[in-house]
C-alpha cells in the first residue's frame, strides 16, 4: 500500500471581500434567473399563444404590480449577473491596475442608471391606453 507523502498545503488567496460576493452573486443571481427567466418562457411563450403577444396582452400583464415586480427582478439580476460577467472577462484581459478600477466604475454606474432608468419606465407604464374595454 502507498501512503502519500510530501503533500503541500497552500491557501487560495481571493483578492478582496468584493471579490467574494461577486463570486457568490454569480452563483446565486443564476439559481434566481432559473426560476425567473424559465418562468417567463412558460408563462409568455408556453402557455400564451406566441401569436397573440400583443402589445394589448403586454398592458394587461403590467397592468398588475405583481408582473411589473417580477419583471424588474428578472431586470435587475439579468442586467448585474451579465455586467458582472462583462466585469470578469475584462479582469482577465487588462492587467493595468488603475485600468481595471475604472471600467469596475463605469460598468457599476452604468448598471446602476440602466435599472433605474428602466425600474421608472416599468413602474410608471399606464396600461390604459391599451386596454381594449
Amino acid at each position: 500500500m502507498t501512503t502519500l507523502s510530501g503533500v503541500t498545503h497552500r491557501k487560495v488567496q481571493v483578492r478582496s471581500n468584493f471579490e467574494r460576493f461577486a463570486f457568490l452573486f454569480m452563483r446565486l443571481s443564476g439559481v434566481t434567473l432559473l426560476v425567473l427567466a424559465v418562468g417567463h418562457v412558460l408563462i409568455q411563450h408556453v402557455l400564451n399563444d406566441v401569436h397573440n403577444l400583443t402589445l394589448e396582452v403586454v398592458a394587461a400583464t403590467w397592468n398588475s404590480w405583481g408582473w411589473k415586480v417580477y419583471d424588474m427582478l428578472l431586470l435587475i439580476f439579468a442586467f448585474s449577473h451579465g455586467m458582472n460577467g462583462l466585469r470578469n472577462v475584462l479582469e482577465d484581459y487588462i492587467h493595468n491596475a488603475k485600468t481595471v478600477k475604472i471600467v469596475n466604475i463605469v460598468l457599476a454606474v452604468f448598471v446602476v442608471v440602466t435599472i433605474i432608468w428602466a425600474g421608472i419606465a416599468i413602474a410608471s407604464f399606464d396600461a390604459a391606453p391599451f386596454i381594449n374595454n
